[in-house]
């Protein structure tokens, strides 16, 4: 294996976040921007076609791709800490303020896309400021309780005691109906009130139900921790490191994937079977967000690979700029409001949409960052942080 011992820590992770990014825009226009719709009178083959693409990209990144995108949130969290306490400074107030910021514009790309992960991680992200001066012990033991989904684990010992008891349909069902209401007819000003209100709360309540207020905050805990250890720097250590997260990851996924598909067969009590498909779901997603993270991460140190991967690395660097882009594009495309394509196109058309997106953006980006430091968004997030409260 060739080493590139130019490449900084940074640049990998960066081009890692670049890779997220990408895998979490191609999901979301195969989904419409979660305007969910199977287009008519295609023909079998196309159809056929799309099944493959909707289910391999899933399985591929569906949940994988905001576990990436969660495990760096924590690892920039401590590059900045670390940066300030360096100098001096004690950084947790400062981040409250930045998740503050955060908070506004997850609002604003809500206005657009219901389906937006900023606002959860602006909440959650305040759980490692109380964390922060925490040995790395207490830090790893505290993030393994909340990925082990210990309120998961109480709901199936309830059940198991109360075997009568039948769980009620999930609290975002009815909020995701009503969303279908101004999905089908609503105007621009519609999509965005909705989304704002309906649409929030349904997604945050999908993300309680589904494990990830747990999941979530324990990859903000590893990937601090990544950064305490150094493990994204290029060593025969480190590379040690990942090779062996490769093969246990690996090793885990394989039966926790098999008993997320199949725990339905296996547990006839729907109420039981479904707590446990969340928990399985929630450690195998974990599990094979790790083989990506550790293949990504193995092979960018190949210089043949390292020059295609190091292309993501400028929509990395602006990806709260893309993020956010990207529900605005995309919802003009697929929403009523726009040009309404979520009618004519099922995953193999809106992959190719998602492909070609992806491709301006990265463009953009690239042109972008030979005259600036920072992406727009990135910049004004970076300026407003340290923004001056009257202290001199």
């Amino acid at each position: 294996m060739t080493f590139n011992l130019k490449a900084p820590r940074i640049e990998v992770v960066d081009a890692l976040r670049g890779f997220a990014i990408m895998s979490i825009m191609l999901l979301h226009n195969v989904e419409h921007f979660e305007y969910y719709y199977l287009p008519e009178n295609f023909p079998t083959w196309l159809v056929a076609l799309d099944k493959i693409v909707w289910d391999s990209l899933f399985f591929l990144f569906g949940g994988k791709s905001y576990a990436i995108f969660a495990l760096l949130f924590g690892f920039s969290f401590y590059i900045q800490n670390d940066n300030q306490a360096k100098k001096g400074n004690d950084f947790r107030g400062r981040f409250f303020w930045r998740m503050m910021l955060l908070l506004i514009f997850g609002i604003v790309n809500t206005a657009f896309y219901q389906g937006d992960i900023l606002t959860l991680y602006a909440f959650l992200g305040l759980l490692l400021i109380p964390v922060v001066k925490w040995s790395n012990k207490a830090v790893f033991i505290t993030a393994v309780v909340l990925m082990l989904q210990p309120l998961e684990w109480a709901r199936c010992i309830y059940y198991i005691l109360n075997p009568d008891y039948v769980a009620p349909p999930n609290l975002s069902n009815a909020y995701y109906e009503s969303i279908g209401y101004y999905m089908k007819n609503g105007s621009f000003m519609d999509y965005v009130i909705g989304n704002l209100t309906l649409g929030k709360i349904a997604s945050l309540l999908w993300s309680w139900e589904n494990g990830r207020f747990f999941q979530a905050p324990a990859l903000f805990m590893f990937g601090m921790l990544l950064g305490r250890k150094q493990l994204f720097t290029t060593t025969v250590e480190n590379t040690q490191f990942w090779n062996k997260v490769l093969r246990y990851a690996i090793v885990f996924f394989i039966p926790l994937y098999f008993l997320k598909t199949h725990i339905v067969d296996i547990i006839a009590r729907v109420t039981l079977s479904n707590t446990l498909t969340i928990i399985f779901a929630s450690w195998s997603n974990v599990a094979f967000m790790l083989v990506l993270v550790s293949v990504f991460v193995l092979l960018y140190q190949k210089e043949s690979v390292n020059r295609v991967f190091s292309k993501l690395i400028p929509f990395g660097k602006m990806s709260l700029t893309n993020y956010i882009m990207q529900s605005m594009i995309g919802a003009f495309i697929y929403y009523r409001y726009g040009l309404g394509l979520f009618e004519y196109t099922g995953a193999t058309y809106c992959l190719l949409i998602g492909i070609v997106l992806f491709i301006i953006q990265l463009s953009f980006c690239t042109w972008w960052l030979k005259t600036h430091r920072q992406g727009p968004l990135e910049y004004i997030w970076h300026k407003a942080t340290w923004i001056s409260f009257g202290k001199k």
